[in-house]
């Protein structure tokens, strides 16, 4: 018995998933209470009505939640709050110094035919992945209009894929194993890759540079959810709690790799949240976490519809046959 299980009386059974679409379809299943839902699969969920909102009034660690993680366009809907902010982190470049210069700031080398990393490049394979595209389209071509990777029209769209299949001449392996990344990265078979702080924390620096990319990154803030229908509706509140106290939160996210979420956190492990920048709001402020794209524009337009998630899906299977 854990301690969470002694210290409420609340019986716990784990179901770990893999990615996402995993987490969605467990969901969806139904028999579960909670889960971790990174902002691609968070609005699926709400929308979906597979899960419901939250009364932060029982949950009281909320109030120690860093500001610029509550309320956020994957975790809330029309001012509701869908779920207790967990952890984030930002997708980072990483880069062979030797086969691709010590000084590296920007995406190009993942995206441009004369990239010195052509042949090696390595991009997190998912359909998610469209919106890094789109985080350097917003950089290198304004005219686009593109202000929300995840709001992407037809046209903007459209560019993003097209720069995806510029991309795919360059590309050594899409990766979505982290184990297999570190291989292949210190083997020097993926010279520049998309990747994450607790993949980078293992490379050797003389040798392996990571930055997050002057065009700004997409990354990702796991948000605790309640199922719509669970027959454990308190122990489910006791859970969101309990996951969000300074001492756990912290255990959890250094056990995951990610910046904990509870600003009472960073008291206990102040090195922990020195390397996932914790406590540096201007960090996050270019990082643009996971969301699902949905045709109702999440930047706001009501002019045009917006490319939803499963166009995302079948665009990205096509680009990968």
């Amino acid at each position: 018995m854990g301690p969470f299980e002694e210290q409420t009386g609340c019986k716990v059974n784990v179901k770990t998933f893999g990615t996402s679409d995993e987490a969605v379809k467990l969901m969806q299943g139904g028999g579960w209470d909670v889960v971790s839902a990174s902002g691609d699969a968070s609005l699926r969920l709400i929308y979906g009505g597979n899960v419901q909102p939250i009364n932060m009034d029982l949950v009281p660690n909320y109030a120690d939640i860093f500001p610029d993680l509550k309320m956020k366009s994957h975790n809330s809907v029309n001012g509701v709050a869908y779920g207790v902010p967990h952890g984030r982190g930002a997708n980072l470049l990483v880069w062979n110094k030797e086969k691709v210069g010590d000084t590296v700031d920007s995406w190009s080398v993942m995206f441009e035919p004369d990239s010195p990393a052509a042949g090696g490049v390595g991009p997190y394979d998912s359909p998610i992945y469209i919106a890094d595209a789109a985080v350097y389209l917003m950089a290198t071509q304004p005219d686009l209009g593109i202000t929300d990777p995840y709001a992407l029209d037809q046209t903007q769209f459209d560019a993003a894929i097209n720069l995806l299949k510029q991309q795919k001449g360059l590309v050594s392996e899409y990766w979505n194993d982290y184990l297999k990344q570190i291989d292949a990265v210190n083997a020097g078979t993926m010279t520049a890759a998309t990747s994450w702080q607790v993949i980078v924390n293992g490379f050797d620096p003389a040798t392996i540079g990571s930055t997050k990319a002057k065009e700004g990154a997409t990354g990702w803030s796991d948000t605790w959810m309640v199922a719509k229908d669970t027959p454990n509706l308190n122990c489910a509140y006791k859970w969101l709690d309990w996951i969000a106290s300074p001492e756990i939160n912290q255990q959890a996210t250094a056990w995951f790799g990610e910046a904990p979420s509870n600003v009472k956190a960073c008291d206990i492990d102040p090195e922990q949240c020195a390397t996932y920048h914790a406590n540096e709001p201007s960090y996050w402020e270019n990082v643009y976490y996971w969301n699902t794209p949905t045709e109702v524009c999440l930047d706001g337009r009501t002019d045009v519809k917006c490319v939803p998630y499963s166009e995302w899906s079948k665009a990205w299977s096509e680009l990968r046959s």
